[in-house]
């Protein structure tokens, strides 16, 4: 389960290349989805982006929790905080904050990026220790991937098999992150039908998921690129998040 709830946080809870363009989100952006088992509430997810000033450098300052409630919340209590601020202009991250209870399973981190010499230098508050990474030019945060990735200039011209892979420092380690866009679907929401792009992240099958394409990700079709829907295959049935609530949108939203 609480490989479960870290994956929505990251989807719900995961910019460019070319990055003089920031088109999709802005400050006071703030969206909601709820994770439920069929027709249990397991908890929420949100993300919401502030402005920060860091060093002297503009920043966006994006917070995403996780948390479970009800009877989920009973035999499974999850609080998660994570926070990551990158620069507006460059979109590279500079700070990264890891605060989780996950059914007693915590981590308490936080990652400073040095861009000017690639590395990361890790703080376990926790284990009361320090580590420092070599990663690679343009590396991103489990936080600041989903804010990337929306306003990628590939985003919008993919055709169906196609992806896209970055790479993502999380948990010590940097990965090669590969997103595979499927296609395009009408999705009915709680706010009514919209229209999305349709991907699979890949995750490492094993004891949670079936298989390496088990997550499936619905993103609006449009210049908002807000997640509308998530759902992952699990060895016994299925979880999925919608979109609850959402406000602060740069650009209109069209739900029919």
């Amino acid at each position: 389960m609480k490989r479960i709830i870290l994956l929505f946080t990251v989807f719900v809870l995961s910019n460019s290349f070319n990055t003089e363009e920031k088109d999709s989100y802005t400050i006071g952006e703030f969206f909601k989805l709820r994770i439920h088992y069929g027709l249990i509430n397991a908890g929420y997810a949100t993300l919401e982006v502030k402005d920060a000033e860091l060093n002297g450098k503009k920043m966006h300052h994006v917070i995403g929790k996780g948390y479970t409630t009800g009877m989920t919340k009973m035999m499974f209590k999850v609080v998660d905080n994570y926070e990551s601020y990158f620069n507006k202009e460059t979109n590279k991250p500079y700070v990264f904050i890891r605060n989780i209870n996950e059914g007693g399973y915590t981590k308490n981190q936080q990652g400073y990026f040095n861009q000017n010499n690639n590395t990361v230098l890790v703080k376990d508050y926790k284990n009361k220790t320090e580590k420092t990474f070599n990663v690679p030019e343009n590396v991103q945060d489990i936080v600041s991937s989903f804010y990337y990735l929306r306003n990628h200039p590939k985003i919008d011209k993919l055709v169906v098999g196609e992806s896209i892979t970055i790479d993502m420092f999380f948990d010590e380690e940097t990965t090669k992150f590969k997103l595979k866009f499927v296609g395009r679907e009408n999705i009915n929401s709680k706010f009514g039908e919209i229209n999305c792009m349709v991907f699979k992240p890949l995750v490492q099958a094993g004891r949670v998921f079936k298989e390496e394409e088990s997550l499936t990700v619905w993103i609006s079709d449009d210049e908002n690129k807000i997640p509308i829907r998530v759902k992952a295959s699990l060895a016994v049935g299925s979880i999925k998040a919608d979109i609850d609530q959402y406000k602060g949108l740069k650009h209109p939203i069209n739900f029919k």
